[in-house]
């Protein structure tokens, strides 16, 4: 063997000495990663929840960001720098603290009168009142159910009195959401409540309203809740229609179990975000691509979403145009930061700047969102895909840091589209969030009873979903529009929609059909005996 061959032979050795000691290393992460794992569940604890640096490396995103823009790692501002003084403490310990007993001006308000002893004996004549103390007490009375018993008087006129077939004048019986039901607009908006926004299931309600004196059976309040569902359709659907008229929509999806004899069969809860308008649920017996054709079809727009195989073939049809969601890049980052953590927190370090980015423009308009993205948030992003493409090659096949860098470069076109349009957002949270509600009542009901009770499910969430996201009180909102829907026009159900019921309430109209409800009159406190005209 000539020397060049030697010394081929021993550079080829020390090539290969070179990537066994770089494998060696990547397990042993692994593996400390594993054991990591372990020694937690073997505590009982998954450590924190939120996908974000520990506090005390939040710095390193802002010294990425300062240096993305042009700056210098010491532009960004120290922890001693951002320690505020005494003054600024109090101060804004006083603007999250409330005044002790400033109790909402809403709420009714009864007065007591406590006079000392020696007024009572001696008489009020005996003293000058000089002042008064006056200190606010939260109390609760129980709740309770009211029975309104309607009455309606039978007339005949005067002239008519014993002439055979004289006309008799009776009012119409009063108009109920339920037809010839046995409950009021109020009662069904507070099981409706109970059971979807506070996630009750039927078992608890049954009890709970047995404590108030009110024997209200399972089936009776299932009943209830699919006729009332196929009255309030008609507003989900429209909302559909309307949600279909906007620029971005974002969806997710999670799973339910369906009961069925033996064995539970699995189904899907789909959200569908109209941000600002709409928030929309709706069940199916599968997540494939005929479900996504069925949801979204007939939609053009941008479709924020994660990175799922049953969204490709509507993407590849080009009606719609995909947006990814950094929220999901991030979320695998974070899983990679006990095997490899330099990287992992390289990589959390250069989103957590642009998630900095985002929330100091959230209130901005469009066209601004858009400049401060291109001049801020564009150079980080291509430094995060650059250091991506050059760490790729370098991390250990399958690995999670491996598994995170294929996924964002995967879906980098996605995850860049928010960058050229400022009502794009970065994240598909928005979607996560609402979703919850699925997720935490499943916590509590464990499945649907049937496919029926799945879309009742997903019409009333739709509603108190929408509710939250335009601050209207759920109850009072139901309890409305139960009053309005059996008399509202069906080419304006839109107007009912928690988008634009806050308007729609103010009109003529709807107060007049409003204050001419005797059951909502009874509700408001109305008192024990009202008369109500019927015309």
């Amino acid at each position: 063997m000539t020397f060049a061959e030697l010394e081929h032979y021993s550079e080829e050795l020390k090539q290969g000495l070179a990537k066994t000691q770089k494998e060696r290393d990547e397990y042993k992460k692994l593996c400390d990663r594993l054991l990591e794992e372990n020694a937690r569940l073997k505590r009982g604890l998954f450590g924190r929840k939120a996908e974000r640096l520990a506090p005390s490396e939040q710095q390193l995103s802002l010294a990425v960001l300062g240096l993305a823009l042009g700056g210098s790692a010491d532009a960004a501002p120290t922890p001693a720098e951002q320690t505020p003084d005494a003054t600024q403490v109090i101060a804004a310990h006083e603007r999250r603290t409330p005044r002790r007993n400033a109790f909402p001006q809403d709420l009714p308000r009864v007065e007591i009168e406590l006079v000392p002893a020696e007024v009572q004996r001696e008489g009020l004549d005996a003293f000058d009142v000089i002042g008064e103390e006056r200190r606010e007490t939260i109390e609760r009375r129980p709740s309770s159910a009211v029975v309104v018993v309607t009455v309606r008087p039978k007339f005949v006129r005067k002239t008519d009195k014993g002439r055979e077939g004289a006309s008799i004048v009776v009012a119409e019986p009063a108009e109920l959401p339920i037809l010839k039901g046995s409950a009021g607009p109020g009662m069904l908006a507070d099981t409706i409540v109970r059971r979807w926004q506070d996630h009750l299931p039927l078992h608890r309600l049954e009890s709970i309203y047995g404590r108030e004196g009110l024997s209200l059976s399972r089936s009776t309040l299932c009943g209830w809740h699919d006729q009332l569902a196929e009255l309030c359709e008609p507003v989900i659907d429209a909302m559909w229609r309307d949600a279909f008229a906007q620029p971005y929509l974002c969806v997710d999806a999670t799973g339910v179990l369906v009961l069925q004899k033996e064995k539970c069969r699995r189904g899907y809860f789909w959200v569908l975000i109209a941000p600002g308008k709409h928030a929309l649920f709706r069940f199916s017996a599968s997540h494939d691509r005929k479900t996504t054709d069925a949801l979204l079809g007939g939609y053009k727009g941008y479709l924020v979403a994660d990175a799922h195989a049953v969204y490709d073939h509507l993407f590849a049809a080009g009606d719609l145009i995909e947006v990814g969601c950094w929220s999901h890049g991030r979320r695998y980052f974070f899983f990679a930061l006990a095997s490899d953590p330099e990287r992992a927190k390289k990589a959390l370090a250069l989103i957590g700047a642009l998630f900095h980015i985002e929330r100091s423009i959230a209130d901005e308009p469009r066209k601004r969102r858009e400049a401060i993205r291109q001049s801020k948030s564009r150079p980080i992003v291509e430094q995060f895909f650059h250091w991506c493409e050059l760490e790729r090659d370098l991390v250990l096949d399958q690995s999670p840091i491996s598994k995170a860098i294929g996924y964002v470069l995967n879906q980098r076109q996605a995850l860049c589209r928010f960058l050229d349009d400022g009502r794009l957002p970065l994240t598909n949270n928005i979607s996560e969030r609402n979703l919850r509600r699925e997720a935490i009542g499943r916590k509590n009901w464990m499945f649907v009873g049937s496919e029926d009770g799945a879309r009742a499910n997903a019409i009333f969430t739709s509603l108190l979903a929408s509710c939250q996201m335009h601050a209207l009180e759920p109850w009072a909102y139901l309890r409305d529009l139960l009053c309005l829907l059996p008399r509202w026009p069906k080419t304006r159900v839109l107007d009912l929609a928690p988008a634009y019921f806050q308007h729609t309430a103010q009109q003529r109209e709807t107060r007049q059909l409003l204050a001419a409800n005797p059951f909502r009159n009874v509700i408001l406190g109305a008192g024990e005996h009202a008369i109500v005209s019927t015309s």
